[in-house]
């Protein structure tokens, strides 16, 4: 099976549009997590208004992962038939429209329809971003892929630390858990905006032929990488989705448990932003990705299973880990692959299959949580995760191309 790859520009952007799409892909970078983290934060208080039932607990933490994964094979379709900017700046728009739909009331029934409808939206918006920004990065960055890489999925964290550290004050300011959510409608409207002048007007697209890339369905080094990016997914969504309601039904606050679930993202942040250079130095990644899973899965494991003293060792060792294993996950793409047509299918693959499958960490997580009333079977899952997280990326770390 091979996708289409997006289209090759007939000209090379001016130093002035190159600087100003950084800028874009990175802001672009900063509203794509905030859908996860934001109703993290209120879920308890979303729960005790009665405004969902048990089983749409499950489903609105699950789908937007879920759709990451079925959406991702569409944006090099897209990106070939449309532009890669324009691509993004739909996909903006989608994400504007479900963060506004999102907390709406629905008459007689309720805020369940539009809180899946919304979600749903949010999920298909993000597919198409997660693909193309690493895309673009490989197409107009090439000189710059440590610097880029480790911007934009910096930004992607500071998203998720954004929403979980600002979405519960705005709760408490406003009394009404759909103000707190709609509010993040505004920073995406704002950037698509911005990014509109950009898009529009981006240079003709030439055709780009469909044999041209390496056949990623048939290569071992992306099926590495690919089962790699899905052990990454499965405890990163996860995460976002549940670290906070972990925290809480440890005993902890709500107001303090978006602070600790931020600290954690923000050394997210710190782990995102040097990993991917740190990354493209080395000569081969195998002790990197293998180190960075096992980090990650212990963090995660001790803020479940570890005492209550230790929290915020655990949370910073989670944060670090996360950030770096997220970003160097996502590098691979420009790592493994020798030219833009090749990133573009790789990126389609791993993100549609590592999102795809990779939801079913934060699938599990509500069940075993909702059929034992607790996370202790979910700190175990996670360290088995991070151990076969550690096996692949050891795999997919050795120095080798997609052909």
């Amino acid at each position: 099976m091979q996708t289409q790859t997006p289209a090759l520009e007939t000209t090379a952007p001016s130093r002035a549009r190159l600087a100003f799409l950084g800028v874009c892909l990175v802001l672009i970078g900063l509203n794509l997590r905030t859908v996860f983290s934001s109703f993290a934060a209120v879920l308890v208080e979303i729960r005790a208004a009665g405004a969902i039932p048990e089983w749409a607990v499950t489903a609105l933490t699950t789908v937007p992962a879920t759709l990451l994964g079925v959406f991702a094979p569409l944006a090099p379709v897209l990106a070939r038939r449309f532009g890669a900017e324009r691509v993004l700046l739909g996909a903006m728009l989608v994400l504007t429209g479900g963060l506004a739909i999102r907390p709406t009331e629905l008459g007689t029934l309720g805020h369940l329809p539009f809180l899946l409808l919304g979600t749903a939206l949010c999920g298909a918006a993000i597919a198409l971003c997660n693909v193309i920004l690493p895309t673009v990065v490989k197409r107009d960055f090439q000189h710059r892929l440590g610097l880029m890489g480790g911007l934009y999925t910096t930004a992607i964290c500071a998203s998720a630390a954004l929403g979980a550290g600002f979405t519960y004050p705005l709760f408490e300011l406003s009394g009404q858990w759909t103000t707190a959510l709609f509010a993040w409608t505004v920073p995406a409207a704002v950037v698509a905006l911005l990014f509109a002048p950009l898009a529009v007007h981006a240079p003709h697209r030439a055709a780009v032929a469909d044999h041209e890339g390496a056949d990623v369905w048939r290569s071992p080094v992306a099926w590495q990488v690919t089962l790699f990016m899905v052990l990454q997914a499965m405890s990163s969504f996860s995460v976002f989705a549940w670290l906070a309601p972990v925290l809480r039904d440890r005993g902890i606050d709500g107001g303090t448990a978006g602070v600790m679930v931020s600290v954690s993202i923000l050394l997210q942040m710190l782990g995102s932003l040097f990993a991917p250079a740190l990354a493209a130095k080395l000569w081969d990644q195998r002790i990197i990705n293998a180190t960075l899973a096992l980090m990650t899965g212990a963090g995660f494991a001790l803020s479940i299973l570890g005492p209550l003293e230790g929290i915020w060792v655990w949370i910073s060792l989670l944060g670090l880990g996360q950030g770096a294993l997220t970003a160097v996950a996502l590098t691979m793409i420009m790592l493994r692959t020798r030219d833009q047509h090749t990133a573009a299918r790789l990126s389609g693959m791993m993100q549609g299959v590592g999102y795809g499958v990779g939801s079913a960490g934060t699938f599990l997580v509500a069940q075993i949580h909702q059929n034992t009333g607790h996370f202790t079977v979910a700190g175990w899952m996670f360290l088995g995760i991070s151990l076969a997280g550690a096996v692949f990326g050891w795999m997919a770390g050795r120095r080798r191309y997609v052909e």
